[in-house]
């Protein structure tokens, strides 16, 4: 595990600077069984991000495209949908080349626009989702969605509970520069350290499609088990 990059992206996947607006938004998708999110949402998709949906992720905007589609998001409701681009995707990178459909949608929580257009913004995860169909007539992607909320119950809470102890000691001995706050949500640490452990993108978008932050902190704790048994 790189230990300075894992420190720089762990700050932010934890540190969510909201403003009133933005907070009520996040409670209010958060807190509920099905989160609210519009039937078409604009999709950002690369070839190395995945965002979980309760992560942070800080990007640099650069392509007119989608500095268009920021613009756009931050005049509405400031939602925008990322998604990881499949292998093979760089012949067609200009157009719309295949993705994988599941993906999550996010808040801008933060943005500074540069003198040139280009934008840097973070990333608030809030659902996941699914793509249904995409709308071809923007100069960015859109996409008809279905949001694929992770709901836990009392039991996977209390297993959750026990998988977030282990977790926090693998990571102890994985990368003990690294500070895990106690007062961090179960979900928010499991999905932080599947953003930030040293992955490929394709094994971050499989932790992304597991059925909620309890499969997801299972297999964290084997793969980073995996780690700490290879040989030097």
């Amino acid at each position: 595990m790189n230990a300075g990059r894992c420190a720089c992206l762990w700050m932010v996947a934890l540190t969510t600077a909201v403003g009133p607006e933005s907070a009520q938004r996040v409670t209010a998708a958060q807190g509920s069984e099905v989160p609210a999110l519009p039937p078409s949402i604009p999709i950002f998709p690369l070839q190395d991000v995945v965002l979980f949906p309760n992560a942070s992720r800080p990007l640099h905007v650069f392509e007119p495209r989608y500095r268009a589609m920021v613009a756009d998001a931050l005049e509405g409701d400031r939602i925008i949908g990322m998604v990881l681009l499949q292998p093979g995707h760089e012949a067609e990178y200009e157009g719309r080349p295949p993705i994988y459909t599941v993906g999550s949608a996010g808040l801008i929580e933060e943005f500074e626009e540069l003198s040139d257009g280009r934008y840097n913004i973070v990333l608030q995860g809030l659902v996941k989702f699914r793509v249904v169909t995409e709308d071809q007539t923007r100069a960015y992607r859109v996409a008809e969605v279905e949001a694929l909320p992770e709901v836990l119950d009392d039991p996977d809470r209390a297993t959750l509970h026990r998988r977030r102890v282990q977790l926090e000691e693998l990571l102890a001995a994985a990368a003990p520069d690294l500070e895990l706050p106690a007062t961090l949500p179960a979900e928010r640490l499991v999905d932080g350290v599947s953003l930030i452990l040293d992955l490929d993108p394709g094994a971050r978008q499989e932790l992304l499609e597991l059925d909620g932050p309890l499969e997801r902190a299972e297999s964290l704790i084997e793969r980073i088990q995996r780690q700490l048994a290879r040989p030097l």
